[in-house]
């Protein structure tokens, strides 16, 4: 089968090389000329695991080009950003390919959506762009798939997780279900566009919920003298009880936007926007936070450690780390970041040993695993604080350096036993010199 993949970002290119490598003819399309040139060229990031192998299998039946040609079917993969202003979703990358297919439908061919939509966006817009190529709605297939993958394992996930497949009819979806069949491990489910749209995005405002649950507990918590980490870890014993974990705000481009797609048509989100409300003031909650381990420190400078939105991916898209640097600065705080992942950042990344010099406060932002093997003795700090927003880091090792550690949702200051007390101590596990300093 001839197929036309319209968008070659983070889930368009995956999916060509996964159709391509099922043996078929697959034709990328994108309107970047430089990411066409890129991939035609062989030039193929290694941040993914599998992608270089896969690329290599699949590269002899996959081609990058900036038009659309005559194809069997057509997956549009575009971007779908939100509208910050408004708080909706920006459709004209969906409108621009759906019209370039049009332009090259014929008789009997398969459309499938796989961006990330409001409800009701297949049917009441790309359908009716679709019949602009003068076929009538029964003479083409319609269909809506989302992918479910998760940057740092896109190829293992497209290929092992279920996929849900939503038509414009019964035939449409099984049309596009023999499609992926060719390459998709998991179970294959079929239901309507808009079912399908929907649950799309019900599965990240659901986990976006939960995260917010997770940052409310942590701060009330911090309010009352208790460790979210240990309660949450208590709580989570029982059965029906999966209580996220706590952070310093929601980034990536699903969880953190696709809870607004439902609120485009509905009046009933309260508790959606509830949600998005608290994961995004996070940030604030840092700041206030940095402020208070910098309050007797003129001029303070804090080092950033990780600006990709989730630990061990070079992703800094909608990256909390953004709104804290940007706060903290407004605070007068001189800000450095490191991040050994993320290669294209608005801010300078500098190594670590340039963004700790002379700074007077550590702020722990994404659990990358790199940052677990650092030794603390090795920072030339000026002043020696710790934030952890991720409860990640050895803090018995960061103390045993000297270090005041910080850890959001934890009310207790951990700090250095003086040398005298440690003597006093001496033996004695660390929390228990903790309780008795």
């Amino acid at each position: 089968m001839k197929i036309c993949v319209l968008g070659l970002g983070y889930i368009g290119f995956p999916t060509a090389l996964l159709l391509a490598d099922a043996g078929h003819e697959v034709i990328g399309v994108d309107v970047n000329e430089a990411v066409v040139d890129r991939l035609n060229r062989g030039s193929i990031s290694d941040e993914e695991p599998l992608m270089l192998n896969l690329y290599r299998r699949a590269s002899g039946r996959f081609h990058a080009q900036t038009e659309v040609p005559y194809a069997d079917a057509f997956i549009i993969c575009v971007p779908t950003p939100l509208q910050k202003d408004m708080h909706v979703a920006s459709l004209e990358y969906v409108k621009s390919a759906a019209t370039m297919v049009a332009s090259k439908l014929r008789e009997g061919n398969l459309v499938v959506l796989e961006s990330t939509v409001p409800p009701g966006t297949t049917a009441k817009l790309v359908v009716p762009i679709l019949k602009s190529s003068g076929l009538g709605p029964d003479q083409f297939y319609a269909a809506y798939c989302s992918e479910r993958a998760i940057p740092g394992n896109v190829i293992y996930e497209m290929t092992h997780n279920d996929r849900i497949i939503g038509g414009k009819e019964w035939q449409s979806a099984s049309k596009a279900k023999e499609l992926y069949a060719s390459f998709v491990r998991g179970t294959l489910h079929l239901t309507d566009l808009n079912t399908a749209e929907f649950i799309k995005l019900i599965e990240n405002t659901y986990r976006d919920i939960n995260i917010a649950l997770a940052n409310e507990f942590a701060k009330i918590a911090e309010d009352n003298g208790i460790n979210i980490w240990e309660a949450r870890e208590l709580a989570n014993k029982h059965p029906r009880v999966n209580i996220a974990k706590p952070g310093p705000g929601v980034g990536g481009h699903c969880i953190a936007i696709d809870p607004w797609f439902l609120t485009d048509n509905s009046m009933s989100c309260q508790l959606i926007k509830s949600a998005r409300d608290v994961n995004d003031y996070m940030p604030n909650h840092v700041v206030r936070m940095i402020k208070s381990a910098t309050k007797d420190i003129e001029n303070p400078i804090v080092t950033i450690l990780g600006v990709a939105y989730k630990g061990n991916v070079s992703d800094a898209r909608e990256t909390p780390a953004h709104r804290i640097i940007k706060l903290a600065e407004n605070e007068g705080i001189h800000v450095r970041c490191h991040d050994p992942l993320v290669k294209h950042f608005e801010k300078e990344l500098e190594t670590l040993n340039e963004a700790t010099s002379n700074s007077d406060c550590v702020v722990l932002v994404t659990d990358h695993d790199v940052f677990r093997t650092i030794n603390p003795l090795q920072l030339a700090m000026r002043n020696k604080n710790l934030i952890d927003t991720r409860n990640c880091l050895d803090h018995d090792m960061w103390v045993g350096a000297g270090f005041t550690v910080k850890v959001l949702g934890n009310s207790e200051m951990l700090r250095p036993v003086p040398e005298i007390e440690a003597t006093q101590v001496k033996g004695k596990p660390l929390v228990e010199q903790r309780i008795t300093s």
